[in-house]
């Protein structure tokens, strides 16, 4: 990484508890091409003026994680079509001023699930309905799958989630088992209320043929540990980070790495 001056670019994310893992792959990849870039993760105290921020001081590309991705909508200038179509941001770039919203988790989704060739016919449940269950609905209604039921406690979003895609709703699992299992909520996350909860019973767990937990940190997760002992089949979240993370640097500085450079900075990530 270059000494600090004033002529760097800066990126950013912002999220309620940040990790290391975009910090770490964003700037090994700065390294490895020879920019003058830096990355630094952020826990706003207010999201709206954080944003502002971005745009004031010409930060050139900023990250959003939960709980923000659709707070900042209200706050960008443009929705590109990949945020417009879920009403979800993860990804905002700066060009002079002028903010513009992407949503790059459902990019990931959509190719995790066809590098790992998951069939369509599978029954699927997916817990939560937020931004990135948002994402994670989409993504299983443009591949093709038809079965899938949102768990969610709130009617409101949860329903309307489900009913936007032409999916089902109910609000608590109530025994309910299903081929592929996806957790979208913050169960499990390292450094939250419930870092060492199983978000799907082991019964679901164990009923299952894939589980996919979209928790990025820790990479195995309780669920993922779960799935692991129970002989099942996993991707992860550290799958998506890597995936999302890449797709954002690709529009934060017009460059795609290689696929081994790649690979250097997610084993970086990972090493932590």
């Amino acid at each position: 990484m270059p000494i600090l001056n004033k002529d760097m670019t800066l990126c950013i994310s912002l999220s309620a508890r940040p990790s290391n893992n975009g910090t770490r792959f964003h700037n090994h990849l700065y390294e490895q091409l020879g920019l003058n870039w830096i990355y630094k993760a952020f826990a706003p105290a207010n999201l709206e003026q954080a944003i502002a921020g971005v745009r004031g001081l010409g930060i050139r590309g900023c990250a959003v994680s939960m709980p923000y991705k659709e707070d900042v909508i209200a706050l960008v200038d443009r929705m590109d079509p990949s945020a417009l179509a879920i009403d979800s941001v993860n990804t905002i770039v700066n060009t002079d001023g002028h903010l513009t919203a992407y949503n790059t988790d459902y990019t990931a989704i959509e190719q995790l699930l066809a590098t790992n060739a998951v069939p369509t016919g599978y029954s699927v449940l997916v817990q939560g309905a937020g931004g990135m269950a948002k994402a994670t609905v989409a993504a299983l209604r443009d591949a093709g799958f038809r079965n899938v039921t949102v768990i969610a406690r709130n009617e409101g979003t949860g329903r309307a989630l489900a009913e936007q895609y032409g999916f089902h709703w109910q609000p608590a699992l109530e025994g309910a088992t299903a081929d592929l299992i996806i957790n979208v909520t913050p169960i499990g996350m390292a450094g939250g209320a419930e870092a060492d909860a199983l978000s799907f019973p082991q019964e679901t767990v164990d009923a299952a043929r894939l589980v996919f937990d979209v928790v990025a940190l820790p990479a195995e997760t309780p669920l993922i540990r779960a799935a692991r002992a129970a002989g099942k089949p996993v991707i992860t979240g550290a799958e998506v980070a890597t995936i999302q993370a890449l797709e954002q640097f690709v529009l934060y500085t017009g460059i795609r790495p290689s696929p081994e450079q790649v690979r250097a900075a997610e084993e970086f990530m990972r090493a932590q």
